[in-house]
């Protein structure tokens, strides 16, 4: 089988009604729009979350609970294996960029403890987690917070 091959099964597909073709077709003049009104013009459209003028779903539910999404801090997360196979005695922000262990500089990095490190490395990070500093400082290098 073949994907050029393939053929939707007979009775799957149903041919489109084409409107506004002529009276004949039966779908001619207003084109099943009706006649008159705000839906028998072009651009108009029918939200999904429009209930006819009563009150929406999403207004009558409560509220509740607190999101703190405007002010929340996202880290960008580098573990130990990645920065164990740069081979580097100093390790900071710009380094993580330059080999692409993070996007970018604007967003604080947090360094995790998932892997090992043979040699002692200066990491300099936003943030450790508490194995990650543990792992660094036990291999004689230093984990220094900017």
């Amino acid at each position: 089988m073949k994907l050029n091959s393939l053929k939707a099964p007979l009775g799957l597909t149903k041919r489109t009604k084409r409107v506004g073709r002529g009276e004949g077709s039966g779908k001619g003049k207003t084109a099943g729009r009706g006649t008159k009104g705000y839906h028998s013009r072009t651009g108009s459209k029918r939200r999904a979350w429009f209930e006819g003028g009563q009150m929406p779903l999403q207004r009558r539910v409560p509220k509740r609970g607190f999101k703190n999404t405007r002010f929340r801090k996202i880290h960008q997360i580098v573990n130990l294996d990645r920065i164990a196979s740069l081979g580097l005695d100093k390790v900071d922000i710009t380094i993580m960029v330059k080999n692409r262990l993070i996007k970018t500089e604007n967003k604080p990095v947090k360094v995790l403890g998932n892997g090992d490190l043979v040699k002692a490395v200066l990491v300099t990070a936003n943030a450790f987690s508490k194995t990650a500093m543990d792992k660094i400082e036990r291999s004689g290098g230093k984990a220094i917070t900017k």
